[in-house]
C-alpha cells in the first residue's frame, strides 16, 4: 500500500541525513586522515578526495536530484531543469572522485580495478552517465516524441532508482573495504575512527533508503508531485 504522506514533508529526513553524512565524511577525511590534496607527497591525501566526492557529490547530490521531482513545490519545467542539473553535478563530481582514486593508486604503485568495489564503481558511473544523456536527449533537449517520452518514462525512473541503489550499496562496500585495510594496518578496531566510518556507512544507507521512500510516497490528490512531470 502506498505511503499517504506529502513528499515535501517526508524529504526533511533525507535532507537531515545528507547533512550528517557530509559532516561525518569530512571529519573522517580531514581530522582523522589528514586532509585533502590533489597533489601531495602524502598520497593518502589524494585518496581522501575519493570518499568525500563520492558521498557528497555522487550519493547526496544524486539523491537530491531524484527527490527534486517529489519534494519541490515548483512548476514542472523548473523541476525538470533542477533534476537535470543536480544529476549533472553528481556525475561530474563522481567522475572526479573516481579519478582521485586512480591517481592515488598510480602514484602509490597500487594496482587498479582489482576489487568488487572498483568494478561496480566503474559500471555504476557508466550507467549513470548513459541514464543522464538519455534523459537529456529524450525529456529535455531536443526532446523525443510524446509517445517516446511516455514509453520511456517508466524505464527511466526504474533504471535510475536501480543505479542509485547500486551506488549506495557500493559506497557502503567502499567504506567497509577502506576500514578493513586500515584495521589490517593497525587501526584500533574499536577506536573512534572505526566507529565513525561504520556510522557514516549506516547514515549513507539510511539516506539512500529515505530517498527511495520519498520518491515512492503517494502524494495527496491535490498535489502535483509526480514523475509524470518529466
Amino acid at each position: 500500500m502506498a505511503i499517504q504522506v506529502k513528499p515535501s514533508q517526508l524529504a526533511f529526513v533525507p535532507h537531515a541525513l545528507a547533512v550528517a553524512g557530509a559532516v561525518m565524511v569530512l571529519v573522517w577525511c580531514i581530522h582523522f586522515r589528514g586532509g585533502l590534496a590533489w597533489d601531495s607527497s602524502n598520497k593518502n591525501l589524494i585518496f581522501n578526495i575519493h570518499p568525500v566526492l563520492m558521498l557528497i557529490g555522487f550519493i547526496i547530490m544524486g539523491g537530491q536530484a531524484i527527490m527534486s521531482y517529489k519534494s519541490l513545490p515548483l512548476k514542472k519545467e523548473v523541476k525538470k531543469v533542477i533534476h537535470l542539473v543536480l544529476h549533472a553535478i553528481a556525475l561530474i563530481l563522481g567522475i572526479i572522485g573516481i579519478c582521485a582514486a586512480f591517481k592515488n593508486h598510480n602514484e602509490s604503485s597500487i594496482p587498479n580495478l582489482y576489487s568488487l568495489h572498483s568494478w561496480l564503481g566503474i559500471g555504476i558511473i557508466v550507467l549513470y552517465g548513459i541514464q543522464w544523456i538519455y534523459g537529456l536527449l529524450v525529456f529535455f533537449y531536443p526532446g523525443g516524441s510524446i509517445g517516446l517520452r511516455r514509453d520511456s518514462l517508466p524505464w527511466h525512473v526504474l533504471v535510475g532508482l536501480f543505479v542509485y541503489i547500486l551506488a549506495v550499496a557500493n559506497a557502503s562496500l567502499g567504506f567497509l573495504e577502506k576500514l578493513t585495510f586500515l584495521e589490517n594496518s593497525g587501526l584500533d578496531k574499536y577506536g573512534s575512527e572505526a566507529f565513525l566510518v561504520n556510522f557514516t556507512a549506516i547514515v549513507t544507507i539510511l539516506y539512500g533508503a529515505f530517498v527511495i521512500f520519498t520518491v515512492s510516497s503517494k502524494a495527496p490528490p491535490e498535489d502535483d508531485f509526480s514523475y509524470s512531470a518529466i
